[in-house]
């Protein structure tokens, strides 16, 4: 159980450190990797529902146990991001900094499954 409780409690506070800086980090992205945001909705959508499934994970880390089918979702959330910008990077049309980002994220979802198995009951 200590296994899932540092997997999701490392997860979380990595996710926080990760994604809270990009609020204000619109107009740099655009510059660092044309073209701008056109759809500043979906980007702040996403860093939000993403920053709310980091609280998530800090949840789990406090019961793992408990929150179990919690899990199934979290892996879903880790893997959706990695396999789509591994497709992407295969197509070239993200860089390898994003791809290394994507993969952390599919580690993580690893691990999360590792934690899902060593939780039963």
């Amino acid at each position: 159980m200590k296994f899932a409780k540092y997997t999701f409690l490392v997860a979380g506070i990595y996710g926080l450190l990760v994604l809270i800086p990009q609020y204000f980090f619109e107009h740099k992205i655009g510059i660092d990797t044309p073209p701008a945001i056109t759809h500043p909705e979906f980007f702040y959508g996403f860093v939000g529902v993403a920053i709310a499934f980091q609280i998530v994970f800090l949840i789990i880390s406090r019961d793992p146990l408990k929150y179990r089918l919690m899990i199934v979702p979290s892996v879903v959330e880790k893997f959706s991001f990695g396999i789509a910008v591994a497709i992407l990077f295969a197509l070239d049309r993200v860089g390898a900094q994003m791809f290394a980002a994507a993969m952390i994220d599919s580690v993580l979802g690893a691990l999360f499954i590792v934690s899902w198995f060593k939780t039963r009951g």
